[in-house]
């Protein structure tokens, strides 16, 4: 199994539209082999922001590289320029292997 993690901090008052934002999305993944489960996550609130976190399980790490080359990934991230005045710099990506 395996975890893919993005961090987004998100300006001080744009957590609402961002999570609005998340809620609409249609990310496709219901369309992709190896996708889990998905989960955004809302996390501890500094000055200036706030931090969230995308989670996704995946069967493999082969799973999720294939569905960031797919069509589906595309078209799930078409919009994604259109609200980067939302974050404090772009999102920082981490991935698991599960033990």
């Amino acid at each position: 199994m395996f975890i893919a993690m993005n961090r987004f901090q998100v300006v001080k008052g744009r957590e609402a539209e961002f999570e609005e934002v998340w809620k609409s999305r249609d990310s496709h993944l219901d369309q992709v082999e190896g996708f889990i489960e998905f989960h955004l996550l809302r996390g501890p609130e500094a000055d200036d922001y706030t931090l969230f976190c995308s989670h996704s399980v995946w069967a493999s790490k082969q799973a999720f590289e294939a569905w960031t080359r797919s069509e589906q990934f595309r078209k799930a991230h078409a919009n994604a320029g259109q609200t980067s005045d939302m974050y404090l710099g772009p999102p920082q990506f981490e991935a698991f292997q599960v033990v």
